[in-house]
């Protein structure tokens, strides 16, 4: 796999992240009643983010958590080899709440479908809004986003890889060209 372009880089994130931020308290009317809760890996540092901007915008602190999804994929034993399965760190009462759910790429939706799965365990809350920060197409089940941050159409032979500070050393988004054997 080679590295077709950059479509972001730290600066650019941070423009997503500030412009989702306004739109998640306009769309809600404010914070009130809102929890953020990010996927795993990568949607986890992205919520947090979110959470700082917020808290930077309206002065709150919401609620925040980390959901994982590995258990409630429906591909958990057929394609995953050694799924690395961590904790949801969820320590509130989601119920009649509205979650911002977060995650870095949406692709065919099973992971958020896994998600909504997940979190139906933790209580029923009021919505559940999704944040993502690259839509790149190819669904396979009807999932879409109430906030992106980029819309990048992929080829089959594509694939969008975000960085994160936090976790790779680097912000930004890549369009990867994938081998032919993969």
């Amino acid at each position: 796999m080679h590295i077709k372009s950059k479509i972001a880089d730290k600066v650019t994130l941070d423009r997503i992240i500030t412009r989702i931020a306004h739109e998640i308290l306009e769309r809600n009317k404010g914070p009130e009643n809102l929890v953020l809760i990010g996927m795993r890996t990568r949607g986890e540092f992205l919520a947090k983010r979110i959470f700082n901007k917020i808290k930077q915008i309206d002065n709150v602190e919401l609620p925040f958590g980390i959901l994982d999804v590995t258990l409630y994929r429906d591909d958990f034993r057929t394609s995953l080899k050694q799924p690395e399965v961590s904790v949801s760190d969820i320590t509130f009462d989601i119920s009649k709440k509205d979650i911002i759910l977060i995650d870095d790429v949406l692709y065919t939706g099973r992971t958020v479908r896994a998600a909504l799965n997940a979190l139906m365990d933790f209580g029923r809350p009021s919505s559940i809004q999704l944040f993502i920060l690259v839509d790149r197409g190819h669904r396979e089940l009807p999932i879409r986003a109430d906030y992106v941050g980029k819309n990048i159409p992929t080829s089959h032979n594509e694939e969008i890889k975000v960085k994160m500070e936090e976790i790779d050393g680097e912000d930004a988004i890549y369009l990867i060209e994938l081998n032919d054997q993969q």
